[in-house]
């Protein structure tokens, strides 16, 4: 067998391969001994068919199949070999007139290259890695939540703008019937609360859905329609209501701080709000990290140019997918999956550039820290570390599952990269001004 290639550019390539005669015979010898055993054909014994009459049969199927096999395993050999770093899989030049009578055959296939570019993680204008922090203001609405979620319901006889309604959304028309209870603070403007302030238990408040609420997604919570059908609903619906409760405020004392987080772990108010602080900066952090990681992916999608083989990665795309794709198809494709292709092959980069790697134990670590955190949503607050190592060694027994922690783990430290490398400033913003600022 020879190999040979032709670099047609910097980003393009021709792999031909040569398989001659000696490179299979042997091996479709023995296979089709093999067969020639166990061959059941009428009017020959089993084991006794004439080798002719095997080959005749099944001489071309095993010939294409063990090629091939020799075909795969050489690419794949002499990519490695030649330390070549390719896109996409190698693809095979058709080849029409192929004789498959003949006893040597040649083989071309085209490779897409990986471009060479250097990555800059410090750039001129510096990038800001928000402290996003919990103000007063949040805390004490926090507190009042925390309150009203422990607190008593009291029977009213007529709604008050502090109000829980229990009621009944209908329309016929739509097949719309469902209970629900809401809070008129749910409720957008100032008509639409005012429709129920004074109204009693089996009164029926009529509402329009377009910009009855401030999110409209509430539309699929209170209605009980799907979300392309909650998406401009603009319809009338019936509410009848059925019950009126305000929610009493229960005591901050230490009966409650101990449901929330232990016997003795806090004990004052001001524990409480430094404890609800704490926990939701460390929420937080997670989003101004993700903030972070967006900004410098983009970053790096500008600052760092390469070019890619278009045409090849195109054609690639046409038979790469369970469904193949036409040329169009995969231009589109292509189009739309070009940003992501560029920051993997950067990723690439810097994972190798600074020798990034997720070694066993401490994925082990990660995984358990993870468990651990979950099993504290829940009040599992001192799990044992047999109970941990456990749990962990099921999850890290799923493929599936050590691909995402390690995916994760990796997205990990190439954030701890970015913080110290790239050139980053650090700027505090409250919760509040920073969804504004970004969310709204």
């Amino acid at each position: 067998m020879n190999i040979t290639r032709e670099n047609i550019d910097a980003l393009n390539a021709v792999v031909k391969v040569d398989i001659a005669k000696e490179d299979y015979s042997d091996k479709v010898e023995k296979i089709l001994t093999d067969y020639r055993k166990s061959a059941n054909i009428p009017g020959f014994r089993k084991g006794h068919v004439p080798m002719s009459l095997v080959k005749k049969q099944y001489g071309k199927a095993v010939l294409v199949d063990e090629v091939n096999k020799l075909l795969q395993d050489a690419i794949g050999k002499y990519l490695v070999e030649e330390k070549l770093d390719v896109l996409g899989n190698p693809l095979p030049k058709p080849q029409d007139d192929l004789d498959w009578d003949a006893d040597a055959f040649s083989f071309e296939f085209e490779l897409g290259l990986a471009p060479e570019f250097d990555v800059k993680l410090k750039g001129k204008k510096a990038i800001t890695h928000y402290n996003i922090v919990a103000d007063d203001k949040m805390i004490d609405n926090q507190v009042e939540h925390i309150q009203k979620q422990y607190g008593k319901l009291v029977s009213q006889n007529e709604v008050t703008k502090d109000s829980e309604i229990t009621g009944k959304f209908t329309n016929e028309e739509e097949g719309i019937e469902n209970v629900a209870t809401i809070t008129l603070d749910k409720l957008k403007g100032k008509t639409n609360p005012k429709k129920f302030i004074g109204a009693k238990v089996g009164d029926v408040i009529e509402l329009k859905t377009k910009g009855l609420f401030n999110d409209d997604h509430d539309l699929m919570t209170f209605l009980k329609v799907s979300h392309d059908d909650a998406h401009g609903l603009d319809i009338k619906v019936n509410f009848e209501v059925s019950e009126i409760n305000e929610r009493e405020l229960a005591d901050l004392d230490q009966e409650l701080f101990d449901k929330l987080f232990g016997p003795k772990a806090v004990t004052s108010v001001t524990e409480l709000k430094d404890k609800i602080k704490e926990d939701s900066e460390k929420q937080f952090a997670q989003q101004g990290d993700q903030k972070l990681l967006n900004d410098v992916t983009e970053y790096l999608l500008e600052s760092t140019k390469f070019d890619l083989p278009v045409e090849f990665l195109q054609k690639w795309m046409q038979t790469a997918g369970e469904e193949p794709m036409t040329e169009e198809q995969a231009k589109e494709e292509y189009e739309k999956s070009e940003k992501s292709m560029r920051y993997q092959l950067i990723e690439g980069k810097l994972i190798a550039d600074h020798n990034l790697q997720v070694q066993f134990e401490e994925l082990k670590a990660y995984a358990m820290e993870m468990i651990k955190g979950q099993m504290a949503q829940f009040g599992q607050l001192n799990p044992s570390e047999k109970e941990l190592e456990d749990i962990a060694a099921r999850i890290m027994s799923n493929q599936d599952e050590v691909k995402r922690l390690s995916e994760q783990l990796m997205s990990q430290k190439l954030l701890n990269l970015y913080k110290t490398e790239a050139n980053i400033k650090t700027k505090e913003i409250t919760y509040d001004d920073f969804v504004k600022e970004f969310y709204s």
